[in-house]
């Protein structure tokens, strides 16, 4: 398919449910570590060089034809938080619905079957650039700029900052996120031959953490 493809699926306005969560910004904002542009900026690198790495490895794996079954305990493995575990795997129910009215594929179905309450996120994305026709390089892509679009969105919210400072600020991670986006297909391409332990594994503990403590609060503006 065309790039229009990777457009949808990098679009915030994908009914994915991904509007609804910050990506840890919002625990960040209330902690005072995230008050201004470049905090923002700040938090942003650091999750993208973290977790971004790790789930577009992941989506770059599923693309690449590696089995979504076992993606699915690898994510999990790289999720230690029961918080974000949960979160991953309901943004992976709600991607579901989304990719297979858009981008239907057996693998798609057959993922839908065995992990009805959700696979992770980032494995159904992968499936779903993978039924677009799409490379794993652009399924990372897609995962990574995910990663830090969703908490510039929600900071934009949750601080009143200026949109167009938002959208610099991702301008100006264009190029690290070029580049864990294809460190992310180069680990995918390795798995191959090295397995599954050869994809990105980075952590970010103060986000496990937050995301722990976040979950139990009883007024929130985003779900995660």
């Amino acid at each position: 398919m065309s790039r229009a493809a990777l457009l949808l699926l990098a679009d915030g306005r994908f009914p994915a449910g991904g509007h609804a969560h910050s990506g840890g910004v919002e625990a960040a904002v209330a902690h005072g570590s995230v008050h201004d542009t470049a905090g923002l900026e700040t938090f942003c690198r650091g999750r993208l060089h973290t977790t971004g790495l790790t789930t577009a490895g992941l989506a770059a794996a599923a693309a690449a034809g590696h089995d979504p079954l076992l993606l699915d305990a690898a994510a999990d493995a790289r999720t230690p938080a029961p918080a974000l575990r949960a979160v991953a795997r309901r943004l992976g129910r709600q991607m579901m619905r989304a990719a297979r009215a858009t981008f239907p594929s057996a693998a798609l179905e057959a993922l839908a079957v065995a992990r009805p309450r959700g696979a992770h996120q980032p494995i159904v994305l992968g499936l779903a650039a993978r039924a677009a026709g799409l490379a794993p390089v652009d399924a990372a892509q897609a995962a990574a700029y995910e990663n830090i679009s969703g908490p510039a969105t929600a900071a934009v919210r949750l601080l009143s900052l200026d949109p167009l400072s938002a959208s610099g600020l991702l301008a100006r991670l264009g190029p690290e996120t070029d580049a864990v986006a294809q460190a992310a297909a180069d680990a995918a391409h390795r798995a191959v031959t090295e397995g599954l332990d050869a994809l990105p594994s980075a952590s970010a503990p103060l986000s496990d953490i937050t995301g722990e403590q976040h979950a139990a609060w009883a007024v929130r503006l985003f779900a995660s």
